[in-house]
């Protein structure tokens, strides 16, 4: 399939909507699902915990394709994958309207935050307004690790970046771009001693091993929303459509859904993730 103007674009709870069913057990040839997910659901641990539950509980194996959401809805767009779990509603949206992802639903949310060195050499600590952030660490030229990667993440960032007025930088001695996934880059950024965005998961997921603090938060602009994605077998013949149709409701069934809410809670005193499945969906 030749690129498109779409493949740029792509560089407590309530469920009475949805009915999430166990299914007879799949053949051999459709036992496996495969999902294209953002690396933040894999670096934070939730798929350990929700994955397990629906193999269980249907017979299908998951085969997980973490990469940033951008790679995840590429590999959708083409076929290669027969669910997409992705945080870029702005990448998603034109692949929902061109019909090559299905079921476009609304599964979790929780926010980015920028953290950094204790030192603070761009003096964001403190700061709730992102673009100001944004523009501070341009003047001061703070130490800032990119992911690089049309990930969620990147694709955020550089959102920022545009409301700042500024373009994104280019690589220099101050910003560095990963090209890896959130956790990589944020032991990147622990031994650079430098700034980066994340999302809140995976940093309080690695928060013990890393000295990077926070630094910018509460920011409308820096809220992060999950949605789930059935790939759409007109396009690509090879998708599993049941499997992935499966996948795709136990996300947004109550079982999950009160997975979600209760994730990290004992270890980081807060849940990582905010479960949403059938509330409004403005995004």
């Amino acid at each position: 399939m030749r690129a498109s103007t779409i493949e740029v674009l792509l560089a407590t709870v309530v469920c009475s909507t949805v009915s999430y069913r166990l299914l007879p057990s799949p053949t051999v040839q459709q036992s496996e699902v495969l999902l294209a997910t953002t690396t933040s659901t894999r670096d934070a641990g939730l798929l350990d915990t929700l994955l397990p539950v629906f193999e269980r509980r249907t017979g299908y194996r998951v085969k997980v394709i973490a990469v940033g959401s951008g790679q995840a809805l590429l590999m959708g767009r083409r076929g290669d994958a027969d669910v997409v779990l992705a945080h870029a509603p702005e990448a998603e949206r034109p692949l929902a309207d061109s019909g090559f992802v299905l079921n476009r639903r609304l599964v979790m949310h929780n926010d980015f935050l920028f953290v950094g060195p204790v030192e603070d050499p761009a003096e964001l600590r403190g700061l709730s307004d992102a673009v100001a952030a944004m523009r501070r660490l341009s003047e001061r030229n703070g130490p800032f690790i990119s992911r690089g990667d049309q990930s969620g993440t990147h694709l955020k960032e550089q959102a920022l970046w545009r409301r700042a007025g500024l373009a994104p930088p280019g690589r220099g001695t101050w910003y560095v771009e990963s090209g890896q996934g959130m956790a990589a880059t944020l032991q990147m950024a622990d031994q650079k001693r430098a700034y980066t965005l994340t999302d809140r998961a995976t940093y309080l997921a690695w928060r013990d091993k890393l000295e990077l603090v926070p630094m910018v938060e509460g920011d409308s602009l820096l809220f992060n929303v999950y949605h789930v994605m059935e790939v759409n077998p007109r396009n690509a013949p090879r998708v599993n459509t049941a499997g992935g149709r499966a996948l795709a409701d136990f996300f947004v069934s109550a079982e999950a859904q009160a997975l979600i809410g209760a994730f990290g809670r004992p270890r980081s005193g807060q849940s990582l993730f905010v479960p949403d499945a059938g509330k409004p969906d403005r995004w």
